[in-house]
């Protein structure tokens, strides 16, 4: 063979050779995991940094993103165990642990999530009565991420937290419900006038007791009244003849 020839050939080896070096190393992020197929079977997760592929048998099926990933979701005109059409809002906080199972075991786990969260939050709302979503939005977040992580857990998906935005109600069951707290407040303000009037009453009975048994110091009482509705306009007061006797009779007996 000539010397031209052996050196295209040389270059052709060469190039081929980069061209499989090239097809064969791969780069996956810190955050990625690689599921390769080796002739169609499962072989390994690869990454994070640098791996290789042998060329023609190895093939990435997947590369799947290990960070925690969100998913909005929304359920209008939901009845809720009382019969009240609401509209929920909610945010699902969910991050793939096992790349196998993700890329293995369901096509889509994207869509699987978001399909399985709505079904699951029209599934709580169904269960749960009104006055449960609007109070206690913490207990219906561990609700929904307990359901949902039960049925994405099998795809190697773990739900990390659900947080439940927004519950709209019907504007006419907004105002109904504002009529009854306003009421509310106003029985509780008139329940704690009366428990006043009640204790005050009862003050007053236990001081008229006290008076009848010691007129002096109903007199002394009737002086500081006196005393007190007049210290700061400095009016004249006229005092009755019976009142202003005692009044002297008791200034004598002190004397």
């Amino acid at each position: 063979m000539s010397e031209p020839a052996t050196t295209y050939l040389g270059a052709f080896a060469g190039l081929i050779v980069l061209i499989v070096l090239l097809r064969s190393v791969r780069i996956a992020n810190e955050w990625s995991r690689a599921v390769v197929l080796r002739l169609g079977r499962f072989s390994a997760i690869k990454g994070p940094g640098l791996y290789l592929l042998f060329p023609i048998i190895d093939v990435v099926a997947m590369v799947i993103d290990l960070r925690i990933q969100t998913t909005s979701i929304t359920a209008e005109q939901a009845l809720t165990r009382d019969t009240v059409a609401v509209g929920v809002d909610a945010i699902v906080f969910w991050q793939v642990e096992d790349p196998r199972s993700a890329a293995i075991r369901i096509t889509n786990y994207r869509e699987a999530i978001e399909r399985v969260s709505q079904t699951s939050l029209r599934e709580m709302i169904g269960a749960s009565d009104l006055s449960r979503l609007l109070s206690d939005r913490k207990a219906a977040d561990e609700q929904l991420r307990v359901t949902i992580g039960e049925k994405t857990g099998s795809w190697g998906v773990v739900v990390r937290s659900v947080e439940i935005r927004d519950v709209a109600i019907p504007a006419a069951l907004q105002d109904a419900m504002s009529r009854q707290a306003q009421a509310e407040r106003e029985r509780h303000a008139r329940v704690t006038l009366a428990s006043a009037e009640t204790e005050i009453a009862r003050q007053v009975v236990e001081a008229s007791e006290l008076y009848g048994r010691s007129p002096i110091a109903l007199q002394l009482r009737q002086m500081n009244l006196l005393y007190e509705m007049n210290k700061e306009r400095g009016a004249t007061v006229l005092i009755p003849t019976e009142m202003a006797t005692a009044f002297g009779r008791l200034l004598g007996k002190e004397e």
